[in-house]
């Protein structure tokens, strides 16, 4: 059952796309009139046993691709969520160029809706037909302008390196073209196979380790030269454009998720619910629990903080769990210190310039 505290951020996820990237391994199916009808009905019902608080700071809506949805049914959705988002500060939407209609801007700006994150991925025709995208860069200012005309301007875009047979130069471009577009955020990831997808299917491999970490460089030598400054590992904003929902997660913060193929953190106890749509129908309120220990809460803590170029503030984990960050990995942390890999800083742990970047064997060292 799910717990009933109220945490401050809600993810809602939609569940249907157009098409199906290549790369994705999020709960999807192809987007079905009817089915998307069922799905709002199930949604309504969750949503008002959740008891959701009145006073949000964030809402995420992601996906799958929730401007897949038709002109009601996005009303509708954004009408379920309108109860709890009048006090927000952030209200991100994830959109896709090819399904945007100057209606559904109309229905994002009339219900609030300030910040938007589209899919760009790259610039080359060919590399998107690769990854299974239906848009082209044209379509993604298109969207953008389109958003722009009705109050939407914090726009973020997602750009993806390591792709089979994508070059430097192709990389260079994809990111000069974004950057002409005038976001005020910018995610970039590497490639990642996953099993159920259909790259993984048919076996594609990205690109070798050391152009992969050429192209990182690259991004992270390049991005800030444009006023982005990178905050995370894989995120850049101009000054005020920090993605504050996502830091949510990074802090670990509690937030709810809602809807199938949605996740939640609520003190020591995470959900999931159902990745498949058919279960979710069946009965929305069905969640798999994974209670946390003391102990993976103080890992997990540490490990998404560490994302952040700023860390984590000492004084918040010691609050959080009455134990001090240097007692509770005693030895380990010493070891990471001595190796400058990690740093105290005014209150604050973080990863060494050095080693921000490898951070998966910093948090190995700490396991």
């Amino acid at each position: 059952m799910i717990p009933r505290n109220k945490p401050e951020y809600l993810y809602v996820h939609v569940p249907f796309c157009k098409g199906i990237c290549h790369y994705c391994d999020f709960a999807h199916t192809v987007y079905d009139q009817a089915r998307a009808d069922q799905w709002l009905n199930a949604l309504e019902k969750e949503i008002l046993y959740r008891e959701i608080r009145p006073d949000l700071k964030t809402v995420y809506i992601g996906g799958g691709t929730p401007s897949s949805l038709n002109e009601s049914q996005l009303e509708k959705l954004l009408s379920l969520i309108a109860p709890y988002s009048r006090h927000i500060c952030e209200y991100t939407m994830e959109v896709n160029p090819e399904t945007l209609t100057k209606a559904k801007a109309q229905i994002m700006a009339d219900y609030g809706i300030s910040r938007i994150s589209i899919g760009f991925q790259c610039a080359q025709p060919e590399m998107l037909a690769k990854l299974g995208r239906h848009h082209t860069k044209e379509d993604v200012l298109n969207a953008m302008e389109l958003l722009r005309s009705y109050g939407i301007d914090n726009i973020s875009l997602d750009l993806m390196y390591s792709l089979p047979q994508q070059t430097m130069d192709m990389l260079k471009e994809s990111i000069d073209t974004a950057l002409s577009y005038r976001p005020k955020h910018l995610s970039l990831y590497s490639l990642t196979i996953e099993e159920n997808t259909v790259f993984g299917k048919r076996g594609v491999q990205p690109l070798d380790e050391d152009t992969e970490a050429d192209m990182y460089e690259y991004i992270c030598r390049t991005l800030p030269q444009h006023g982005f400054e990178q905050y995370e590992i894989s995120n850049f904003a101009l000054e005020g454009f920090q993605s504050v929902h996502n830091r949510a997660y990074w802090t670990y913060r509690d937030f709810a998720g809602v809807s199938c193929g949605a996740s939640g953190k609520e003190g020591l106890l995470r959900y999931d619910h159902t990745s498949s749509l058919k279960e979710y129908l069946q009965d929305p309120l069905k969640t798999s629990d994974i209670p946390l220990s003391k102990e993976d809460a103080m890992f997990e803590m540490v490990m998404m903080n560490l994302r952040l170029k700023e860390g984590m503030s000492l004084d918040l984990f010691q609050k959080t769990f009455g134990i001090s960050f240097e007692e509770a990995f005693h030895g380990k942390y010493e070891q990471l210190t001595d190796s400058a890999q990690l740093c105290m800083e005014n209150g604050m742990l973080r990863c060494t310039e050095q080693s921000w970047h490898i951070l998966n064997s910093v948090l190995s060292a700490l396991l």
